[in-house]
Protein backbone atom coordinates (compact mmCIF):
# COMPACT_ATOMS: atom_id res chain seq x y z
CA UNK A 1 0.00 0.00 0.00
CA UNK A 2 1.24 3.50 -0.80
CA UNK A 3 1.81 6.41 1.49
CA UNK A 4 -0.17 8.95 0.44
CA UNK A 5 1.27 12.53 1.57
CA UNK A 6 -1.38 15.26 2.47
CA UNK A 7 -0.98 18.68 1.46
CA UNK A 8 -3.29 21.16 3.40
CA UNK A 9 -4.92 24.77 3.01
CA UNK A 10 -2.19 27.10 1.67
CA UNK A 11 0.23 24.04 1.11
CA UNK A 12 2.23 22.68 -1.13
CA UNK A 13 4.43 19.34 -1.49
CA UNK A 14 5.82 16.83 -4.05
CA UNK A 15 5.64 13.38 -4.43
CA UNK A 16 7.77 10.56 -6.37
CA UNK A 17 6.17 6.97 -6.76
CA UNK A 18 4.91 5.02 -5.17
CA UNK A 19 3.61 7.62 -2.76
CA UNK A 20 0.26 10.12 -3.58
CA UNK A 21 -0.52 13.15 -2.56
CA UNK A 22 -3.95 14.52 -2.15
CA UNK A 23 -6.04 17.85 -0.54
CA UNK A 24 -9.40 17.98 1.02
CA UNK A 25 -11.39 21.09 1.13
CA UNK A 26 -11.47 22.61 -1.96
CA UNK A 27 -14.69 25.18 -2.23
CA UNK A 28 -13.58 28.22 -3.78
CA UNK A 29 -9.59 26.77 -3.31
CA UNK A 30 -7.62 25.55 -6.44
CA UNK A 31 -5.77 22.64 -6.57
CA UNK A 32 -2.86 22.58 -8.70
CA UNK A 33 -0.76 19.35 -9.74
CA UNK A 34 2.15 19.81 -11.63
CA UNK A 35 4.07 16.47 -12.77
CA UNK A 36 6.31 15.52 -15.01
CA UNK A 37 5.63 11.93 -16.49
CA UNK A 38 9.06 11.31 -17.79
CA UNK A 39 10.65 11.52 -14.34
CA UNK A 40 7.75 10.27 -12.33
CA UNK A 41 7.79 13.28 -10.08
CA UNK A 42 4.94 15.37 -8.70
CA UNK A 43 3.65 18.52 -6.76
CA UNK A 44 0.67 19.70 -5.69
CA UNK A 45 -0.36 22.92 -4.49
CA UNK A 46 -3.74 24.04 -2.86
CA UNK A 47 -4.39 27.95 -3.65
CA UNK A 48 -6.63 30.06 -1.44
CA UNK A 49 -6.12 33.38 -3.20
CA UNK A 50 -5.70 34.54 -7.37
CA UNK A 51 -3.13 37.10 -5.85
CA UNK A 52 -0.22 37.85 -3.73
CA UNK A 53 -1.10 41.92 -3.78
CA UNK A 54 -3.94 40.74 -1.74
CA UNK A 55 -1.87 40.30 1.41
CA UNK A 56 -1.81 42.85 3.69
CA UNK A 57 1.90 42.05 4.92
CA UNK A 58 5.58 41.96 4.09
CA UNK A 59 6.09 38.23 4.94
CA UNK A 60 3.47 36.22 3.62
CA UNK A 61 2.63 31.85 2.59
CA UNK A 62 3.82 31.49 -0.96
CA UNK A 63 1.84 28.38 -0.59
CA UNK A 64 -1.34 30.76 -0.39
CA UNK A 65 -1.65 32.36 -4.14
CA UNK A 66 -1.46 31.44 -7.58
CA UNK A 67 0.95 33.82 -8.61
CA UNK A 68 4.14 32.54 -6.31
CA UNK A 69 2.50 28.48 -5.28
CA UNK A 70 3.40 27.74 -8.50
CA UNK A 71 6.66 29.26 -8.91
CA UNK A 72 7.98 27.90 -5.40
CA UNK A 73 6.42 24.55 -6.29
CA UNK A 74 8.16 24.44 -9.52
CA UNK A 75 11.81 25.27 -8.02
CA UNK A 76 10.60 22.11 -5.54
CA UNK A 77 9.88 19.97 -8.51
CA UNK A 78 13.08 21.20 -10.42
CA UNK A 79 14.93 20.17 -6.97
CA UNK A 80 13.99 16.72 -7.07
CA UNK A 81 14.80 16.59 -11.01
CA UNK A 82 11.60 17.41 -13.02
CA UNK A 83 12.63 19.33 -16.12
CA UNK A 84 10.65 22.71 -16.94
CA UNK A 85 9.88 21.54 -20.71
CA UNK A 86 8.41 18.07 -19.30
CA UNK A 87 5.65 19.49 -16.64
CA UNK A 88 1.94 18.75 -17.09
CA UNK A 89 -0.63 20.38 -14.96
CA UNK A 90 -4.05 19.04 -13.98
CA UNK A 91 -6.93 21.05 -11.56
CA UNK A 92 -9.79 20.92 -9.47
CA UNK A 93 -11.70 23.21 -7.09
CA UNK A 94 -12.74 27.02 -7.72
CA UNK A 95 -16.43 26.41 -7.52
CA UNK A 96 -18.96 29.38 -6.09
CA UNK A 97 -19.21 27.97 -2.42
CA UNK A 98 -22.33 30.68 -1.64
CA UNK A 99 -24.62 32.30 -3.78
CA UNK A 100 -24.52 36.67 -3.30
CA UNK A 101 -27.43 39.31 -3.95
CA UNK A 102 -24.37 41.51 -5.89
CA UNK A 103 -22.43 40.81 -8.81
CA UNK A 104 -19.33 42.19 -7.05
CA UNK A 105 -16.25 40.49 -8.46
CA UNK A 106 -14.76 40.44 -5.26
CA UNK A 107 -16.74 37.45 -4.04
CA UNK A 108 -16.50 34.75 -7.44
CA UNK A 109 -12.99 34.16 -5.45
CA UNK A 110 -13.30 30.37 -6.88
CA UNK A 111 -13.55 31.81 -10.46
CA UNK A 112 -10.54 34.38 -9.72
CA UNK A 113 -8.68 31.80 -8.62
CA UNK A 114 -9.17 29.59 -11.47
CA UNK A 115 -8.18 32.46 -14.22
CA UNK A 116 -5.19 33.29 -12.13
CA UNK A 117 -3.90 29.60 -12.19
CA UNK A 118 -4.70 29.23 -15.94
CA UNK A 119 -2.30 32.76 -16.53
CA UNK A 120 0.36 31.72 -14.70
CA UNK A 121 0.40 28.26 -16.18
CA UNK A 122 0.59 30.00 -19.34
CA UNK A 123 3.45 32.59 -18.35
CA UNK A 124 5.56 29.11 -17.49
CA UNK A 125 4.25 27.35 -21.12
CA UNK A 126 3.11 24.51 -18.72
CA UNK A 127 -0.50 23.03 -20.59
CA UNK A 128 -3.43 21.85 -18.25
CA UNK A 129 -4.25 18.00 -19.97
CA UNK A 130 -7.42 17.93 -17.67
CA UNK A 131 -9.36 20.08 -15.69
CA UNK A 132 -12.43 19.58 -13.18
CA UNK A 133 -13.85 23.29 -11.88
CA UNK A 134 -16.50 25.82 -10.99
CA UNK A 135 -19.61 24.49 -9.43
CA UNK A 136 -20.90 24.87 -6.01
CA UNK A 137 -19.48 21.67 -4.70
CA UNK A 138 -16.51 21.07 -2.62
CA UNK A 139 -13.92 18.43 -3.60
CA UNK A 140 -11.05 16.45 -2.35
CA UNK A 141 -8.56 15.12 -5.18
CA UNK A 142 -5.57 12.72 -5.21
CA UNK A 143 -2.77 12.55 -7.25
CA UNK A 144 -0.72 9.28 -8.40
CA UNK A 145 2.41 10.20 -9.78
CA UNK A 146 2.74 6.41 -11.46
CA UNK A 147 -0.60 6.37 -13.13
CA UNK A 148 -0.63 10.20 -13.87
CA UNK A 149 -4.68 9.97 -12.57
CA UNK A 150 -6.60 13.02 -10.75
CA UNK A 151 -8.90 11.27 -8.47
CA UNK A 152 -11.56 14.04 -7.40
CA UNK A 153 -14.10 13.22 -5.15
CA UNK A 154 -17.51 15.83 -5.69
CA UNK A 155 -19.50 16.78 -2.37
CA UNK A 156 -22.89 15.06 -3.67
CA UNK A 157 -21.62 13.95 -7.03
CA UNK A 158 -19.43 11.10 -6.30
CA UNK A 159 -15.93 10.17 -7.35
CA UNK A 160 -14.39 10.69 -11.40
CA UNK A 161 -10.73 10.48 -12.68
CA UNK A 162 -9.31 12.91 -15.43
Amino acid sequence: MNDVVKVGMADLNVVTPPHTIRTAGLGSCVGVVLYDDVKKVAGMAHIMLPDSALGKKQEFNRAKYADTALDLLLSKLEAIGAKRYSLKAKMAGGAQMFSFASNNDMMRIGQRNVEAVKKKLRELSIPILAEDVGGSNGRTIEFNPETKRLSIRTVHQGEKEI
